[in-house]
């Protein structure tokens, strides 16, 4: 473990936003509220990817406060954040009473993204935070308690920051952080898997070119088309963009091998891909099979969904747990599921109907500077 603060002084570490003060008392770092100031952050100079973080802290029972990792400032104004605001994922450091220290919360953005609530947090004391970020998995204990559990790929890099929220009170409060230590793991990164290694099955007419693969069917066609990748995936975590003109579409994972030459003798899991409903539901199709696992909703319903547009869907597959998002929603999530655990990826145009869908940028997260 390498020391991230050096227990004299800030080397290593700019104020990026908030007027609040940070200061160096006896190998603590101490930060106090400002009146009228806006959230303010304590970055990191350098960007992490993977890690374990550990760090103690102690705040008053009234500030809200948290240890942002992965994250960024924006370069140009969103919505009601300026240019330059931290956003990104943030471990949460809140009232004994709340239950939400630990959680995960992402700053500036989405909001609440895994929110379990314990109280491993003790008020009045020094706690114990430890953060392990290894790709899409983000976990969380406090005083040794299990707390977060949490896949997400966002973001894979960005800074450590140390937060002092906005406060109004009789009286400044304070948060006080030290021993903060880290263990560097590299990082991942998305990777395209490239246009070679798709295989047609079935109907429909499919097309790729520069990483841009269009499906189509027309109402006098019979059979459901597929295009099936070459290799057999256990764990992933996968992202790609879509966007459906008409027509039924769909991510197949974790199926088995065609049979017969028109379908597959086992379906596995698919994400719904249609313009009209279900955007990211989750279903297990197929011969004794379990059908729709989680359903969505009608699209108008759905306000994370684009109609006509680019949706980016990301697939987390690791061992039962698994998690899909469609443009950073959350659509359907098992934790301990005992289907299947290995199988393809695919690709469906179904059949009796104008279809016209759109996939680009498929891309497997894996450990910067691996090999394809």
């Amino acid at each position: 473990m390498t020391k991230l603060f050096n227990g004299k002084d800030l080397k290593g570490w700019k104020q990026c936003n908030g007027q609040a003060t940070y200061k160096v008392e006896k190998g603590v770092i101490t930060g106090t509220t400002a009146e009228g100031s806006p959230n303010s952050f304590l970055c990191t100079e350098k960007e992490y990817g993977d890690f374990l973080l550990e760090f103690e802290v102690w705040a008053d029972d009234a500030l809200n406060s948290g240890v942002q990792i992965r994250s960024h400032q924006y370069k140009e104004a969103v919505g009601r954040f300026p240019a330059g605001r931290i956003h990104g994922y943030q471990v949460e450091v809140a009232s004994e009473q709340s239950q939400q220290s630990g959680g995960i919360y992402d700053e500036a953005r989405r909001g609440w993204l895994d929110n379990p609530k314990t109280s491993a947090l003790k008020a009045n004391q020094w706690n114990k935070y430890r953060v392990l970020a290894i790709g899409s998995h983000i976990q969380t204990w406090i005083n040794g308690v299990p707390v977060a559990d949490l896949v997400d790929a966002m973001d894979q890099t960005g800074v450590i920051a140390l937060q002092v929220h906005s406060f109004k009170g009789e009286k400044p409060a304070q948060v006080r952080w030290h021993n903060i230590l880290i263990d560097d793991k590299g990082k991942h990164a998305f990777q395209p898997i490239g246009d070679a290694g798709w295989t047609k099955n079935g109907g429909g007419e499919w097309t790729i070119a520069n990483g841009l693969i269009s499906g189509k069917q027309t109402p006098d066609s019979q059979k459901r088309g597929l295009l099936i990748w070459k290799e057999e995936w256990k764990d992933f975590t996968l992202r790609l963009e879509y966007k459906t003109v008409s027509g039924n579409s769909g991510v197949f994972f974790r199926m088995g091998d065609p049979d017969n030459g028109t379908e597959p003798n086992r379906m596995g899991f698919e994400i719904e891909v249609d313009p009209t409903r279900d955007a990211g539901g989750l279903q297990e199709p197929g011969r004794q099979a379990r059908g729709w696992i989680q359903h969505t909703g009608p699209a108008a319903d759905l306000k994370y969904f684009k109609a006509n547009d680019w949706n980016e869907m990301v697939v987390h597959a690791h061992g039962g747990r698994i998690a899909v998002l469609i443009n950073g929603v959350k659509t359907a999530e098992l934790k301990n599921d005992a289907g299947r655990k290995a199988g393809r990826l695919a690709l469906q145009a179904n059949p009796r109907q104008n279809l016209e869908v759109h996939y680009r940028n498929v891309a497997l997260l894996r450990p910067a500077g691996s090999v394809q």
